[in-house]
């Protein structure tokens, strides 16, 4: 079985973050642009995600698709480069909590919030985060406590957490606390972070000159 890691990517798009990812874990991967409405909704691509979005990964035979998942299966694919805690070591726990927190409660509500949607205060316990306030806190918290949000070093979760961080107060849907503005500086100069973003800004600016 070919061991072949293709990207399928838009450089506006959430799959930066699996970039960054890519980046961390050091393995070549061919990467494919797809186009909004067009090539994304393809036949082809169609087969790769029935969703008809990015980000997804093929690797060999295996497909993944959703942000958080294929973090964590890059994580699992390639333990050499130490993005994940051991299996049933202390920090696999808060591992697994914070980076499914981000795609789960913290993600909803940033969406809600960017929507302008407001729960009200007798219908919060019908949605997973209750309010975004609660939600920002118990996320500051971990961050007060630890250096990285699953313990002392960094991890794949610290990717996907930190990437929804850093969008959501680069477009003031999550407030700038000091917890989240330390945390998501420490992270984002880490060399495959500024190597993934240097990618695709650049893709970005080659398609702005061809229009």
């Amino acid at each position: 079985m070919s061991d072949e890691l293709v990207f399928y990517t838009h450089p506006m798009s959430r799959a930066r973050m699996v970039r960054w990812m890519l980046e961390e874990v050091g393995q070549p991967y061919e990467t494919k642009i797809l186009e909004f409405g067009h090539s994304m909704k393809a036949p082809e691509y169609l087969a790769i995600n029935p969703m008809g979005k990015v980000p997804a990964i093929r690797h060999g035979e295996t497909v993944v698709t959703e942000a958080a998942a294929i973090c964590a299966y890059l994580a699992d694919a390639f333990p050499e480069a130490g993005l994940a805690p051991p299996p049933g070591s202390r920090d696999r726990g808060p591992y697994y909590r914070w980076l499914f927190f981000a795609a789960g409660p913290l993600e909803a509500a940033v969406t809600d919030k960017a929507l302008g949607f407001a729960i009200p205060p007798d219908r919060e316990g019908m949605v997973g985060y209750g309010n975004i306030e609660r939600t920002l806190a118990a996320l500051e918290g971990a961050l007060y406590r630890t250096e990285y949000i699953g313990g002392d070093r960094f991890t794949a979760a610290d990717v996907y957490v930190g990437s929804g961080i850093g969008w959501g107060m680069a477009f003031g849907k999550i407030d700038r606390r000091p917890a989240f503005e330390r945390y998501w500086g420490m992270i984002n100069a880490r060399s495959a972070a500024v190597r993934a973003r240097e990618i695709d800004d650049r893709l970005v600016e080659e398609r702005k000159n061809a229009i």
